[in-house]
């Protein structure tokens, strides 16, 4: 495999760079070291920036037209890395995975109409129900000793109630790849009571060895009910270049979303963006493969060190995503007080478990999809700060 630089350590301050340079407005403080949002610090792959720079080298930058190669490099990818044979006819482009969320509670129910996430959970599902005037509904995942699970029997008693469901797979924030087995289980469930799901699939790249990810629309007749939801902004790094491919193979639900996002003018997209995402698609999986490889190498290191250095927490080893989920619950603290600890005494930007629901109190989310060095650094940051004796 070709030798890719993931151990450089870039300064991204003073860069717009939302993870270094929110920092004092976010914490209060702007000298901590920033494992928070969820991108990376690794620079973006050679192919990316020679296609991005090759762009540039054209010098009128006006309305875009999204060429035959650009839906040609989204096909193949879905068939290649999961399976799933999908058409040109079935891809809408919109500006993120989130807007897409948005724009689905609103195209498809009506104020007051039930929306149903699995709780703790990425926090603009919460927003695009609440903020638009929906009724939010959640299916509490289950922590075991290694893993979360599906509480099925409440699922079913909230699927009877929703009309929308935000499935995320894999799981932002607890790192569950879902299976073959447990995804048939929904989508049946959905089938019966009439359910939508959109299917917010962008990490799905992201997989460690022993997992597999399974398409949601792939499977049965799923795809007659399903808005799944690709982007390489995640895998690629490439949130920046706001550029997301919508699949919605049911024409009955794809033209009203598609007349919201015409009417919205969200299709537009920019420049870079669709140069960006050809190019990952057409020509990263090289560069994806060995990233992932190391993030094997950093889940396993953190992994490894909070179960011998910092015992008393628990951190459950994710099966896909570059995001830690960590325990705190036995140090007995307050959000607040764990915040005030990691940011004045570790000096860490961390997630707090809160943001994700009342089910992620006690808890704070790492992102360890930076070089190693850095996050040998945020290892000795939390036991200095949070060691016993």
């Amino acid at each position: 495999m070709q030798k890719y630089d993931f151990d450089t350590v870039y300064d991204r301050k003073d860069s717009g760079c939302f993870k270094a340079d929110a920092l004092q407005m976010m914490y209060g403080k702007a000298d901590l070291l920033s494992l928070w949002v969820a991108d990376m610090d690794f620079a973006v792959a050679p192919d990316i920036q020679s296609a991005m720079a090759e762009r540039l080298k054209h010098p009128v930058f006006g309305y875009n037209f999204r060429m035959a190669p650009y839906y040609d490099s989204i096909i193949n990818w879905i068939d290649k890395k999961y399976r799933w044979q999908i058409k040109k006819d079935w891809i809408i482009n919109t500006p993120g995975i989130v807007t897409a969320l948005n724009a689905a509670v609103l195209v498809f129910n009506q104020p007051g109409d039930k929306v149903l996430v699995q709780t703790p959970v990425y926090d603009p599902f919460f927003e695009a129900v609440h903020k638009h005037g929906r009724t939010l509904l959640t299916n509490s995942l289950q922590m075991t000793k290694d893993k979360y699970e599906i509480d099925f029997e409440d699922l079913e008693a909230k699927l009877k109630q929703s009309k929308l469901f935000i499935l995320c797979n894999p799981h932002n924030p607890v790192g569950r790849v879902w299976t073959e087995d447990e995804l048939l289980q929904i989508g049946r469930l959905c089938r019966k009571y009439k359910v939508i799901v959109v299917a917010d699939e962008i990490h799905a790249d992201l997989i460690y060895a022993g997992h597999l990810h399974v398409a949601f629309g792939s499977l049965e007749d799923f795809a007659d009910f399903t808005v799944a939801c690709y982007s390489p902004s995640k895998s690629f790094n490439l949130a920046g270049l706001c550029t997301s491919a919508i699949l919605i193979p049911n024409e009955k639900l794809r033209k009203p979303f598609y007349d919201y996002v015409q009417t919205m003018h969200l299709f537009l997209g920019n420049t870079f963006g669709i140069v960006a995402l050809q190019a990952a698609y057409a020509q990263g999986e090289n560069w994806l493969n060995a990233l992932v490889e190391y993030l094997v190498r950093n889940r396993d290191y953190l992994c490894n060190y909070i179960s011998k250095q910092l015992p008393h927490l628990q951190v459950i080893k994710p099966e896909g995503t570059y995001l830690a989920w960590i325990d705190f619950r036995s140090l007995n603290l307050t959000d607040d007080e764990l915040l005030d600890i990691l940011v004045n005494k570790a000096g860490l930007a961390l997630s707090m478990g809160r943001t994700y629901g009342k089910d992620g109190k006690g808890f704070v989310r790492l992102n360890f999809g930076c070089p190693h060095f850095v996050l040998k650094q945020a290892c000795e940051r939390l036991y200095a700060a949070f060691k016993k004796g």
